[in-house]
């Protein structure tokens, strides 16, 4: 099983920054080693200009950080898969933290979107996570197993397990230095592994698990290592090719 290796740069980089970035990542990285697959989901201003870096170097892909569940329509503002799609994306991100807690998407707005993503050519990275008055409520596995009952509600049960990824992201190490113990990962990511396999049966075992708060280079091999983590979505160190090309390679 490839290790993903994502980066999410939110709402960072101007085209120019977004070209230069992807250049000087290719150059650091050479050949992607043959375990891990690297995805990398810029603003969707950027996102062809990225994906024309990547058009010579092999294993790079590019996805998208939002889109609407519609085929099209009068939704101002909103960017539809196949646009995604049009602009080279292979992946995209349902049910982020920022969209859960900033912007109001509920599960059943998210797995709308995880379901129709898959439906239009997106192999999708569905996101769950706990608050930190959750955890400490200990209400880890409940709000778990809701985002992933519900955000998977509708995905077909015959979907290839390539196409579905799901990231465990505690709300509380988002962007704040904080990381989730070894503990507290492992623990996640088993319970998250074995609401798949109730869903999915023998194929949920196959379902690759990302972590995702607060990954850098120092900490990233660690982590990797770590039962059911199959990759990670990281985010500030995401933004320099430097940092972003040692986890690539950790």
């Amino acid at each position: 099983m490839q290790k993903l290796i994502a980066a999410n740069w939110k709402m960072f980089k101007t085209i120019g920054e977004a070209r230069e970035m992807a250049s000087d990542l290719v150059r650091r990285v050479g050949e992607i080693p043959a375990d891990r697959e690297v995805l990398v989901i810029p603003p969707s201003t950027a996102i062809f200009a990225v994906a024309e870096e990547f058009g010579h170097a092999k294993g790079f892909q590019v996805g998208g950080q939002n889109f609407h569940p519609e085929v099209e329509g009068a939704f101002t503002g909103e960017i539809a898969p196949r646009m995604l799609t049009d602009l080279c994306c292979t992946y995209a991100l349902a049910g982020h933290s920022e969209r859960r807690h900033v912007f109001g998407e509920g599960d059943e707005l998210v797995g709308r979107k995880v379901t129709f993503g898959l439906e239009n050519g997106l192999k999708m990275i569905l996101c769950v996570g706990e608050k930190i008055d959750e955890r400490k409520g200990g209400r880890v596995e409940e709000v778990l197993r809701r985002q992933l009952e519900v955000g998977l509600a509708g995905v077909s049960r015959d979907i290839p397990e390539t196409d579905i990824v799901v990231a465990y992201e505690p709300v509380w190490a988002i962007g704040t230095g904080e990381v989730a113990g070894p503990e507290e990962i492992v623990h996640a990511h088993a319970f998250i592994r074995n609401v798949l396999v109730e869903l999915f049966g023998e194929k949920g075992h196959s379902i690759r698990i990302q972590y995702g708060g607060s990954v850098k280079p120092k900490n990233c091999a660690d982590i990797l290592a770590l039962d059911n983590v199959d990759g990670v979505l990281v985010g500030g160190a995401s933004l320099q090719a430097e940092s972003f090309s040692q986890i690539v390679k950790a």
